[in-house]
Protein backbone atom coordinates (compact mmCIF):
# COMPACT_ATOMS: atom_id res chain seq x y z
CA UNK A 1 0.00 0.00 0.00
CA UNK A 2 1.15 3.54 -0.68
CA UNK A 3 0.05 7.02 0.44
CA UNK A 4 -1.51 9.13 -2.35
CA UNK A 5 0.08 12.52 -3.23
CA UNK A 6 -0.73 15.32 -0.78
CA UNK A 7 -2.78 17.29 -3.31
CA UNK A 8 -5.07 14.28 -3.81
CA UNK A 9 -5.51 13.86 -0.07
CA UNK A 10 -6.28 17.55 0.39
CA UNK A 11 -8.88 17.39 -2.36
CA UNK A 12 -10.52 14.44 -0.61
CA UNK A 13 -10.56 16.31 2.72
CA UNK A 14 -12.03 19.43 1.13
CA UNK A 15 -14.74 17.41 -0.62
CA UNK A 16 -15.56 15.33 2.46
CA UNK A 17 -15.81 18.34 4.77
CA UNK A 18 -17.94 20.21 2.24
CA UNK A 19 -20.33 17.27 2.10
CA UNK A 20 -20.50 16.95 5.88
CA UNK A 21 -21.38 20.62 6.40
CA UNK A 22 -23.66 20.87 3.39
CA UNK A 23 -25.59 17.66 4.13
CA UNK A 24 -25.73 18.00 7.92
CA UNK A 25 -26.38 21.71 8.27
CA UNK A 26 -28.48 21.71 5.11
CA UNK A 27 -30.81 19.14 6.63
CA UNK A 28 -31.03 21.18 9.83
CA UNK A 29 -31.79 24.38 7.90
CA UNK A 30 -34.21 23.16 5.25
CA UNK A 31 -35.64 19.83 6.36
CA UNK A 32 -35.76 19.64 10.15
CA UNK A 33 -39.14 21.37 10.13
CA UNK A 34 -40.91 21.46 6.78
CA UNK A 35 -44.62 22.29 6.65
CA UNK A 36 -46.50 21.82 3.41
CA UNK A 37 -48.99 24.57 2.55
CA UNK A 38 -52.66 23.79 2.98
CA UNK A 39 -54.81 23.30 -0.08
CA UNK A 40 -58.48 23.18 -0.90
CA UNK A 41 -58.72 19.49 -0.09
CA UNK A 42 -55.88 18.87 2.36
CA UNK A 43 -54.66 20.75 5.45
CA UNK A 44 -51.03 21.68 5.94
CA UNK A 45 -48.83 18.88 7.27
CA UNK A 46 -45.45 18.56 8.97
CA UNK A 47 -42.98 16.63 6.84
CA UNK A 48 -39.77 17.64 8.61
CA UNK A 49 -37.22 15.06 9.67
CA UNK A 50 -36.75 16.49 13.17
CA UNK A 51 -33.86 15.88 15.54
CA UNK A 52 -33.46 12.24 14.51
CA UNK A 53 -33.27 13.12 10.84
CA UNK A 54 -30.67 15.83 11.37
CA UNK A 55 -28.58 13.48 13.50
CA UNK A 56 -28.73 10.81 10.80
CA UNK A 57 -27.80 13.35 8.13
CA UNK A 58 -24.55 14.20 9.89
CA UNK A 59 -23.78 10.54 10.51
CA UNK A 60 -24.60 9.46 6.97
CA UNK A 61 -22.52 12.25 5.47
CA UNK A 62 -19.47 10.85 7.25
CA UNK A 63 -20.28 7.23 6.36
CA UNK A 64 -20.73 7.99 2.66
CA UNK A 65 -17.60 10.11 2.29
CA UNK A 66 -15.48 7.79 4.43
CA UNK A 67 -16.32 4.96 2.03
CA UNK A 68 -15.91 7.21 -1.01
CA UNK A 69 -12.59 8.92 -0.28
CA UNK A 70 -11.43 7.65 3.11
CA UNK A 71 -8.85 5.44 1.44
CA UNK A 72 -7.38 8.54 -0.21
CA UNK A 73 -6.96 10.85 2.80
CA UNK A 74 -7.91 8.82 5.86
CA UNK A 75 -11.34 10.49 5.99
CA UNK A 76 -10.75 13.05 8.75
CA UNK A 77 -13.14 15.83 7.57
CA UNK A 78 -12.62 17.54 10.93
CA UNK A 79 -9.65 19.54 12.31
CA UNK A 80 -10.24 18.07 15.78
CA UNK A 81 -9.96 14.54 14.38
CA UNK A 82 -6.72 15.40 12.58
CA UNK A 83 -5.28 16.94 15.75
CA UNK A 84 -6.45 13.98 17.84
CA UNK A 85 -4.75 11.55 15.45
CA UNK A 86 -1.60 13.66 15.67
CA UNK A 87 -1.76 13.55 19.49
CA UNK A 88 -2.04 9.75 19.28
CA UNK A 89 0.97 9.65 16.90
CA UNK A 90 -1.27 8.33 14.14
CA UNK A 91 -0.69 11.35 11.88
CA UNK A 92 2.87 12.49 12.47
CA UNK A 93 3.62 14.90 9.61
CA UNK A 94 2.99 18.40 10.99
CA UNK A 95 3.10 19.96 7.52
CA UNK A 96 0.37 17.59 6.35
CA UNK A 97 -1.61 18.30 9.52
CA UNK A 98 -1.66 22.02 8.77
CA UNK A 99 -2.55 21.40 5.15
CA UNK A 100 -5.41 19.07 6.12
CA UNK A 101 -6.87 21.69 8.46
CA UNK A 102 -6.71 24.38 5.77
CA UNK A 103 -8.44 22.09 3.24
CA UNK A 104 -11.15 21.20 5.78
CA UNK A 105 -11.81 24.85 6.57
CA UNK A 106 -12.04 25.75 2.88
CA UNK A 107 -14.53 22.94 2.29
CA UNK A 108 -16.61 24.06 5.28
CA UNK A 109 -16.64 27.72 4.21
CA UNK A 110 -17.66 26.76 0.67
CA UNK A 111 -20.54 24.69 2.05
CA UNK A 112 -21.55 27.55 4.34
CA UNK A 113 -21.57 29.95 1.41
CA UNK A 114 -23.77 27.62 -0.66
CA UNK A 115 -26.20 27.15 2.23
CA UNK A 116 -26.31 30.91 2.82
CA UNK A 117 -27.06 31.51 -0.87
CA UNK A 118 -29.84 28.91 -0.92
CA UNK A 119 -31.47 30.25 2.25
CA UNK A 120 -31.14 33.85 1.06
CA UNK A 121 -32.85 33.03 -2.23
CA UNK A 122 -36.01 32.17 -0.27
CA UNK A 123 -35.89 34.26 2.91
CA UNK A 124 -33.75 37.26 1.92
CA UNK A 125 -30.74 38.52 3.86
CA UNK A 126 -32.72 39.35 7.00
CA UNK A 127 -34.34 35.93 7.08
CA UNK A 128 -30.98 34.14 6.94
CA UNK A 129 -29.57 35.82 10.06
CA UNK A 130 -29.65 33.36 12.92
CA UNK A 131 -31.11 30.57 10.77
CA UNK A 132 -28.08 28.61 9.54
CA UNK A 133 -27.78 25.96 12.28
CA UNK A 134 -24.91 27.72 14.02
CA UNK A 135 -23.62 26.51 17.37
CA UNK A 136 -24.12 28.58 20.50
CA UNK A 137 -24.43 28.78 24.26
CA UNK A 138 -26.50 30.90 26.63
CA UNK A 139 -29.21 32.69 24.71
CA UNK A 140 -28.01 31.05 21.48
CA UNK A 141 -28.26 27.52 22.88
CA UNK A 142 -31.44 25.71 21.78
CA UNK A 143 -32.01 24.62 25.37
CA UNK A 144 -30.51 27.66 27.09
CA UNK A 145 -27.39 25.81 28.33
CA UNK A 146 -24.60 27.86 29.86
CA UNK A 147 -21.08 28.37 28.54
CA UNK A 148 -19.63 25.95 31.10
CA UNK A 149 -22.17 23.25 30.27
CA UNK A 150 -21.56 23.54 26.53
CA UNK A 151 -17.79 23.58 27.05
CA UNK A 152 -17.97 20.37 29.08
CA UNK A 153 -20.25 18.63 26.57
CA UNK A 154 -18.08 19.53 23.57
CA UNK A 155 -14.86 18.36 25.25
CA UNK A 156 -16.48 15.12 26.41
CA UNK A 157 -18.26 14.22 23.18
CA UNK A 158 -15.26 15.05 20.98
CA UNK A 159 -13.03 12.92 23.20
CA UNK A 160 -15.37 9.95 22.81
CA UNK A 161 -15.65 10.56 19.06
CA UNK A 162 -11.87 10.54 18.55
CA UNK A 163 -11.51 7.58 20.92
CA UNK A 164 -13.91 5.57 18.74
CA UNK A 165 -12.03 6.59 15.59
CA UNK A 166 -8.74 5.46 17.10
CA UNK A 167 -10.30 2.17 18.18
CA UNK A 168 -12.01 1.21 14.93
CA UNK A 169 -8.91 1.97 12.85
CA UNK A 170 -6.79 -0.67 14.60
CA UNK A 171 -6.23 -4.23 13.42
CA UNK A 172 -8.44 -5.45 16.28
CA UNK A 173 -11.58 -3.96 14.70
CA UNK A 174 -13.57 -5.75 11.96
CA UNK A 175 -12.23 -4.80 8.55
CA UNK A 176 -14.39 -2.49 6.47
CA UNK A 177 -16.76 -1.38 9.21
CA UNK A 178 -14.89 1.69 10.50
CA UNK A 179 -16.99 4.21 8.51
CA UNK A 180 -20.20 2.72 9.90
CA UNK A 181 -18.98 2.84 13.49
CA UNK A 182 -17.72 6.40 13.09
CA UNK A 183 -20.92 7.59 11.38
CA UNK A 184 -23.14 5.96 14.00
CA UNK A 185 -21.07 7.54 16.77
CA UNK A 186 -21.54 10.96 15.19
CA UNK A 187 -25.27 10.28 14.91
CA UNK A 188 -25.44 9.40 18.61
CA UNK A 189 -23.46 12.51 19.52
CA UNK A 190 -25.98 14.67 17.66
CA UNK A 191 -28.92 12.95 19.33
CA UNK A 192 -27.39 13.88 22.67
CA UNK A 193 -26.30 17.44 22.02
CA UNK A 194 -28.42 19.12 19.35
CA UNK A 195 -30.72 20.44 22.11
CA UNK A 196 -27.66 21.65 24.02
CA UNK A 197 -25.68 23.61 21.42
CA UNK A 198 -26.67 22.32 17.95
CA UNK A 199 -23.64 19.96 18.18
CA UNK A 200 -20.21 20.84 16.91
CA UNK A 201 -17.36 18.39 17.81
CA UNK A 202 -15.88 19.85 14.62
CA UNK A 203 -14.33 23.34 14.40
CA UNK A 204 -14.74 23.38 10.61
CA UNK A 205 -18.47 22.69 10.87
CA UNK A 206 -18.85 25.57 13.35
CA UNK A 207 -16.69 28.06 11.45
CA UNK A 208 -18.26 27.14 8.12
CA UNK A 209 -21.65 28.63 9.04
CA UNK A 210 -20.92 30.98 11.97
CA UNK A 211 -20.04 34.10 9.97
CA UNK A 212 -22.84 33.59 7.47
CA UNK A 213 -25.28 33.06 10.34
CA UNK A 214 -24.40 36.18 12.33
CA UNK A 215 -26.66 36.80 15.33
CA UNK A 216 -23.92 36.29 17.91
CA UNK A 217 -22.47 33.11 16.40
CA UNK A 218 -19.14 34.70 15.33
CA UNK A 219 -18.54 35.88 18.90
CA UNK A 220 -19.21 32.44 20.38
CA UNK A 221 -17.46 30.27 17.79
CA UNK A 222 -14.19 30.31 19.76
CA UNK A 223 -15.66 27.75 22.18
CA UNK A 224 -16.41 25.38 19.31
CA UNK A 225 -12.80 25.63 18.20
CA UNK A 226 -11.14 25.25 21.60
CA UNK A 227 -13.37 22.59 23.21
CA UNK A 228 -13.25 20.01 20.37
CA UNK A 229 -9.47 20.38 20.10
CA UNK A 230 -9.05 19.87 23.86
CA UNK A 231 -11.27 16.79 23.76
CA UNK A 232 -9.45 15.37 20.74
CA UNK A 233 -6.02 15.83 22.32
CA UNK A 234 -7.19 14.19 25.56
CA UNK A 235 -8.43 11.18 23.59
CA UNK A 236 -5.24 10.99 21.55
CA UNK A 237 -3.01 11.11 24.60
CA UNK A 238 -5.04 8.62 26.63
CA UNK A 239 -5.92 5.98 24.03
CA UNK A 240 -2.78 3.87 24.38
CA UNK A 241 -2.76 4.19 28.18
CA UNK A 242 -6.37 2.96 28.44
CA UNK A 243 -6.38 0.25 25.76
CA UNK A 244 -2.73 -0.82 25.71
CA UNK A 245 -2.84 -0.64 21.90
CA UNK A 246 0.07 1.17 20.25
CA UNK A 247 -0.58 1.90 16.58
CA UNK A 248 1.78 4.83 16.29
CA UNK A 249 3.46 3.05 13.37
CA UNK A 250 0.29 3.26 11.26
CA UNK A 251 -0.87 6.72 10.18
CA UNK A 252 -4.51 7.40 9.33
CA UNK A 253 -3.65 9.37 6.24
CA UNK A 254 -4.83 7.37 3.25
CA UNK A 255 -3.51 4.17 1.70
CA UNK A 256 -4.17 2.74 -1.75
CA UNK A 257 -2.69 0.01 -3.89
CA UNK A 258 0.37 1.30 -5.80
CA UNK A 259 -1.27 0.43 -9.10
CA UNK A 260 -4.18 2.80 -8.33
CA UNK A 261 -1.95 5.86 -8.04
CA UNK A 262 -1.68 7.78 -11.29
CA UNK A 263 1.82 9.05 -11.88
CA UNK A 264 3.08 11.31 -14.61
CA UNK A 265 5.21 9.60 -17.22
CA UNK A 266 8.83 10.76 -17.26
CA UNK A 267 9.66 13.16 -20.11
CA UNK A 268 11.08 11.47 -23.17
CA UNK A 269 14.49 12.59 -24.35
CA UNK A 270 15.47 12.59 -28.03
CA UNK A 271 17.75 9.70 -28.89
CA UNK A 272 21.33 10.70 -29.56
CA UNK A 273 23.22 9.55 -32.66
CA UNK A 274 25.01 6.25 -32.20
CA UNK A 275 28.64 6.76 -31.34
CA UNK A 276 31.43 4.36 -32.22
CA UNK A 277 31.73 3.42 -28.55
CA UNK A 278 28.05 2.52 -28.19
CA UNK A 279 27.62 0.18 -31.12
CA UNK A 280 27.06 -2.91 -29.00
CA UNK A 281 23.61 -4.28 -29.90
CA UNK A 282 21.05 -4.54 -27.12
CA UNK A 283 20.32 -7.95 -25.72
CA UNK A 284 16.92 -9.18 -24.54
CA UNK A 285 17.15 -11.32 -21.46
CA UNK A 286 14.48 -14.01 -21.46
CA UNK A 287 12.98 -14.86 -18.06
CA UNK A 288 13.90 -18.20 -16.62
CA UNK A 289 11.27 -20.90 -16.79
Amino acid sequence: MTTPPLRKRLGAELLGTFWLVFAGCGTAIFASSFITPSGLTAPSSQLGVGLLGVSLAFGLSVVTMAYAVGHVSGGHFNPAVSIGLWAAQRFDNVRDLGAYIVAQLIGAFLAGAVLWGLAKSVSGSAGVTGALAANGYGEHSPGGFTLVAVLLVEVLLTAFFVFVILGVTTAHAPTGFAPLAIGLTLTLIHLISIPIDNTSVNPARSLGVAFFNGNGAPGQVWLFIVAPIVGAVLAGWSFEAITGIDRSNLDVGGAVNPGEVLTEAPPTTPSSPTSPTSSTPSTRVEPEA
